[in-house]
């Protein structure tokens, strides 16, 4: 009884840092972008301001669109061929040897969109070859007739295990979304119906 309650407290505990930590560091992040931009820019807004009583909100306000105008123009400059060759070379040589930066960076692209997504498709995995349904993300599919899937942990979508399994261990859900299933999967399983439904007529239930 007692290593049950002791259990389920210690995962209470680690899923909710899971959760409120990554809010934490973005804060902290989004802050000091703020607060360095604001410091840049406070000689030309004292200047302009300096007799206004509303100094304060048009300095907020110039620092937002100061940060809004550089994403864009830095966005544009990775467009061109010399722009794609320094962020690449940045990324390759500097970037990715950074501890944690391909997580971050793949997980920001999952939620805003891009070219070609990381996962392909959704499916209910049987890793271990019993009953037990997991839920999976397809990441690649081989040559040889294995499928590369990846098994998040709720409720943070950006921990879990890879396996590399054929294609009978595998019940891809056609008509599921990545998204509604990633949703899925932040709110800890609430929503699977839409997971087990596809299942179930798969089966020819």
């Amino acid at each position: 009884m007692f290593n049950r309650f002791n259990n389920f407290i210690r995962t209470s505990l680690l899923g909710g840092i899971v959760v409120v930590l990554p809010i934490i560091i973005f804060g902290f992040i989004v802050q000091w972008l703020f607060y360095f931009v604001s410091k840049v820019v406070h000689p030309a807004t004292e200047i302009i301001f300096s007799k206004s009583e509303i100094e304060g909100f048009f300095a907020d306000t110039l620092t937002v669109l100061i940060i809004l105008a550089g994403c864009f123009l830095i966005g544009l400059f990775v467009k061109t061929k010399l722009g794609k060759w320094i962020y690449h070379n940045i990324e390759n040589r500097i970037l990715k040897v950074a501890p944690g930066y391909s997580l971050i960076k793949e997980t920001i692209m999952q939620f805003v969109g891009r070219t070609k997504p990381p996962f392909s498709s959704v499916a209910l995995a049987r890793p271990f070859g019993n009953e037990t349904l997991m839920t999976a993300l397809i990441t690649d599919i081989h040559e040889n007739g294995y499928y590369t899937v990846f098994v998040p942990t709720g409720p943070n979508p950006t921990s879990g295990y890879i396996f590399h399994l054929q294609k009978d261990q595998l019940h891809i859900l056609d008509g599921v979304s990545v998204e509604s299933t990633l949703r899925s999967i932040i709110g800890c399983g609430t929503g699977s119906t839409n997971l087990i439904k596809a299942y179930q007529r798969g089966q020819g239930s």
